[in-house]
């Protein structure tokens, strides 16, 4: 009788446990180092709390009020559940969620306010590359906010021209992206002409960087950048009904248009 070897089958990648600190009243979301995924204020568990996070709503500025309600969000990376909870409960929006680790869900939904899913909130642990590549999702949402980092925090882990495409294509027409760029190791130009090259560089504006170096990056489809005069009135409607600093947004707005060039819109 022959003995064969045993064979041997690929591990899959453990995923980074997560982890809670507080100081000040804000509590904190870690995966297994000190770099924060996110925050949220114990007693305004619905307060965007980061500057970072609440310029990655800035999608709201390129949404006409009229088309609001009927907006459709996707988020890619879950972190503290923040962008979901302001979704899905302040501006009542449906809201599906992608995140592929089941310790971020379960650690939000213990210490971070995540509802239960319900007719308007969809909150699935899988692969965001996946999700977006995925025929059935093509122009199903109308707003889609990227947020994917590891545990480092040095650089997002979808950034590929592929990826970006698809987010392209998940978007109906009038959709809008916003990503956080941010990191030790990432390239802010080759992010940015990645993105180009999947919605165009006419179609693609910025944030300046926050303190901390978060940059917010706008992408959208299907529809030319409203004026300044436009984008003040809606910033102004924005920060009257919401609260949010969307007068700050439109003065810290640039367009990326012909900064990059040999990019071509898709």
């Amino acid at each position: 009788m022959r003995h064969s070897r045993p064979v041997k089958r690929p591990k899959k990648p453990t995923l980074p446990e997560a982890t809670i600190s507080e100081e000040r009243g804000v509590r904190y979301l870690h995966l297994d180092t000190p770099w924060i995924q996110g925050a949220m204020r114990i007693c305004k568990p619905l307060k965007l709390e980061l500057e970072y996070i609440q310029r990655m709503m800035a999608w709201l500025l390129l949404r006409p009020e009229s088309e609001l309600p009927a907006t459709r969000c996707l988020q890619l990376g879950l972190g503290t559940g923040a962008i979901t909870k302001y979704c899905h409960a302040v501006l009542r929006l449906p809201t599906t969620v992608v995140e592929i680790n089941p310790g971020v869900i379960a650690a939000c939904r213990a210490w971070f306010h995540l509802p239960a899913g319900d007719d308007r909130l969809t909150v699935l642990q899988q692969d965001a590359a996946r999700f977006v590549a995925d025929p059935a999702h093509i122009a199903a949402f109308d707003a889609l906010c990227v947020d994917l980092y590891d545990h480092e925090a040095a650089s997002p882990v979808l950034d590929d021209e592929d990826f970006y495409r698809a987010c392209w294509q998940v978007l109906d027409d009038g959709g809008v992206m916003s990503v956080n760029l941010f990191g030790r190791e990432a390239s802010f130009d080759r992010s940015a002409a990645r993105i180009a090259a999947a919605f165009g560089a006419d179609r693609m504006a910025m944030l300046k960087p926050t303190t901390e170096g978060n940059t917010i990056v706008l992408a959208w489809k299907g529809f030319d950048l409203p004026l300044r005069d436009e984008l003040a009135s809606r910033g102004e409607t924005l920060q009257t009904r919401w609260e949010l600093p969307a007068r700050k947004w439109v003065k810290l707005l640039s367009s990326f248009k012909g900064s990059l060039k040999g990019q071509t819109a898709s």
